[in-house]
């Protein structure tokens, strides 16, 4: 973005019924701390500048259904994260909160969803 400037921040907004507990879920699997919480809102951010994920109080949410499913809440979008161990990240995952998918579509990809319910990938790095 062409009129972005030093010391804009920048990220997702995230819908959550529990907002305060999914940045606590996110800060923990991605080491960034939670920068701000007030009701209904929580951001965690990897620095002041971004990237940060804004978690926000979504009434009636309706976890998207993974793999899709016709007339069901579609994946709008996922995130996804390199990791260097496929097995350990998702171990830590789920020990975290996390769930695995049963439809997995990829072998060096392993298909979650937090705690809200919303997939998100880890993916193999190239070297493992």
């Amino acid at each position: 973005m062409r009129s972005r400037r030093a010391g804009m921040w920048w990220g997702t907004a995230i819908e959550a019924p529990d907002p305060a507990a999914l940045a606590r879920f996110y800060s923990a699997l991605l080491d960034w701390p939670i920068g701000h919480e007030e009701p209904g809102t929580a951001i965690v951010a990897a620095s002041p500048e971004g990237p940060y994920f804004v978690f926000q109080q979504a009434d009636g949410f309706r976890p998207p259904v993974w793999p899709p499913v016709e007339g069901e809440q579609r994946p709008m979008m996922h995130l996804d994260f390199q990791v260097g161990d496929l097995d350990e990240a998702v171990a830590e995952a789920v020990a975290l909160g996390a769930t695995l998918a049963a439809h997995q579509p990829q072998e060096n990809v392993r298909v979650l969803f937090d705690p809200a319910g919303h997939p998100f990938c880890l993916c193999r790095d190239g070297d493992g």
